[in-house]
């Protein structure tokens, strides 16, 4: 019986093998690497992964998909399913000891950004990232500053990881097929971040507070937050507009 994708789950199946091949190319799993998989559903890329590598582990929410994938995984390697959220799963219990695991997948459209930011979390205990998501995503991730597309989530990134887009699948290649395009995007957290966050959690109100009201000047936008005297003093001119600042620039007026 072929299972039903669950929309309350946001599940949409890859099927086409040739996205299946050009996804593995990009990932380019090695054998003794310790990959995570968000999401596996029925395994279209479970699988590939867990015969070049030997053993993997999924985090899966939908308990009912679990018994079809470890059956089609039988004789193919070592699986371990997690059956849980993983926006509650802690992702740096399970890097082994030492080391950095990778993680990737084909995340859920519905709750995409919320996954993203909870990974950055333990982007310490992160190689790379390689996932599916909606284009618009990943154009907002990856967008310059000065478009409609840059925003919280393009900064938020850009602090932790560079973000390279691959490239493009279309709808036809999921079973439902989605509204939307998808794309699917290479993150590596850096090594050395590229200028100073002293603190973290700062960074993010102001990054925040910026764009939830980005038509606004900065000094507006950042009233409560930063002044204008250290907006100044943090060499940005208080009256431009937040989507023209750097990420670079927030950590400036976060510290």
């Amino acid at each position: 019986m072929q299972h039903i994708p669950r929309k309350r789950f946001g599940q949409h199946f890859l099927h086409d093998q040739r996205v299946i091949g050009k996804i593995l190319a990009a990932i380019a799993p090695q054998a003794g690497e310790f990959l995570v998989e968000i999401g596996p559903g029925l395994g279209a890329i479970s699988l590939p992964l867990l015969e070049r590598c030997g053993t993997l582990t999924a985090i899966e929410l939908d308990r009912d998909v679990i018994p079809e994938l470890q059956a089609a995984a039988a004789g193919k390697g070592e699986l371990h399913i997690i059956q849980a959220d993983a926006l509650k799963t802690d992702i740096a219990a399970l890097a082994p000891p030492g080391g950095k695991l990778r993680l990737v997948g084909n995340l859920p459209y519905n709750i995409s950004t919320p996954l993203l930011f909870h990974f950055l979390e333990h982007a310490e205990h992160v190689a790379d990232m390689h996932f599916m998501l909606q284009k618009e995503v990943v154009d907002r991730m990856a967008a310059d500053p000065g478009g409609k597309e840059y925003g919280r989530l393009t900064v938020m990134l850009a602090a932790r990881c560079t973000v390279q887009p691959l490239f493009n699948i279309g709808s036809g290649a999921f079973r439902p097929p989605p509204k939307v395009e998808s794309s699917f995007v290479r993150l590596v957290p850096y090594a050395v971040p590229p200028f100073p966050i002293p603190d973290r959690a700062r960074f993010a109100r102001i990054v925040s507070g910026a764009f939830s009201h980005r038509r606004k000047t900065l000094r507006n936008a950042l009233a409560g937050l930063v002044d204008e005297t250290a907006i100044r003093a943090a060499g940005i001119d208080p009256g431009t507009r937040p989507e023209t600042l750097s990420a670079e620039d927030y950590a400036r007026l976060s510290t």
